[in-house]
């Protein structure tokens, strides 16, 4: 009784300082926000150039020498941080919410207040650090996102509202160094090796439950490739791995992996299990047949091992859009 009481206290103690990290966060952004606001204003109306700003730095460092990360090149920064989302209430008050460090690889790694907007909401939700949120950017996601027409079975889209949110077309896993021919077996032994960077592939809300999951059914034994539990989406969700490219077959397995997780493994209060095949290519069309009659929650997504060409990646949005 008295260690749930105690608990409860560390519980207070941990949010207690959890708010006081957000507010000295906001508070510090918010000086950046207005320091920028007010060189804005100053070179605006041609009070101040290039050289007072560094005058300004000077002062700061001469007289407040316990201050850091005012140098001329930050105090610019401070400016064009302002100038960037003036014009955008509703996203500049999520900026008070995510680091100065990730404010300003968004802010010098984007070109677009779409983008910009894409990994602020995308920081926030994730929870990035400043490390992960530059694989993100690295690895296109948002171009990715934007381009993603990922292929679910009819059934799944009735049992998950949020599903397309949670699942892509395509996944990179250029962290694997895999060498070319690889096998069913280099592929999963490298992804739980790397199970940090699959996840963030992923997204944060999967939890990894185990490689080979073992079902029983009647006198066999079957073994999943990789089982994770999606939080959001409270439910099962299985991994089966093709090196080669989608067969309409595949799905069979898939389907009987999922049909023994729903009878044997998952709680009443859980959601149907999901599957996923993740292969190495595959043919959107026959994808399409494939999953048109198929009655279970699938969906099939292709791997690649290597980084995507941002540049052809924007070539398709714009393509897009005209």
């Amino acid at each position: 009784m008295l260690e749930t009481q105690f608990a409860d206290i560390i519980s207070l103690i941990k949010n207690a300082r959890t708010a006081a990290l957000k507010s000295v966060n906001s508070e510090l952004i918010n000086l950046y926000w207005n320091i920028g606001e007010y060189i804005h204003f100053k070179v605006k109306n041609a009070e101040w150039g290039q050289s007072v700003v560094k005058q300004l730095a000077e002062f700061l460092s001469k007289n407040e020498p316990d201050l850091k990360g005012f140098s001329d090149k930050n105090l610019w920064r401070m400016k064009q941080f302002y100038e960037s989302y003036k014009d955008y209430p509703k996203l500049s008050s999520l900026l008070r919410e995510i680091n100065w460090t990730n404010n300003l690889i968004i802010l010098s790694r984007t070109k677009s207040i779409e983008e910009q907007e894409f990994y602020i909401k995308l920081c926030l939700k994730e929870k990035y650090s400043s490390r992960e949120l530059e694989r993100q950017i690295n690895s296109s996601f948002f171009e990715r996102s934007i381009s993603d027409n990922v292929k679910l079975s009819a059934v799944l889209r009735v049992l998950q509202n949020d599903v397309e949110n949670s699942f892509k077309d395509t996944y990179v896993f250029e962290f694997l160094n895999l060498t070319e021919p690889h096998n069913e077996s280099d592929l999963q032994k490298k992804l739980v090796q790397e199970m940090r960077n699959f996840i963030l592939e992923l997204g944060k809300d999967f939890l990894f439950i185990s490689e080979e999951y073992k079902i029983q059914v009647g006198n066999s034994d079957f073994y999943i490739d990789l089982l994770f539990y999606h939080r959001g989406l409270q439910c099962l969700v299985a991994f089966e791995l093709k090196v080669d490219k989608f067969k309409p077959e595949h799905l069979g397995q898939l389907n009987f992996y999922l049909e023994a997780l729903d009878r044997d493994v998952k709680k009443s209060n859980e959601n149907p299990s999901i599957g996923i095949l993740l292969c190495k290519d595959k043919d959107n069309e026959v994808v399409e047949y494939a999953l048109s009659r198929s009655l279970s929650p699938t969906l099939v997504a292709e791997y690649k091992t290597q980084l995507p060409d941002k540049k052809l990646l924007q070539r398709k949005i714009h393509e897009l859009f005209k």
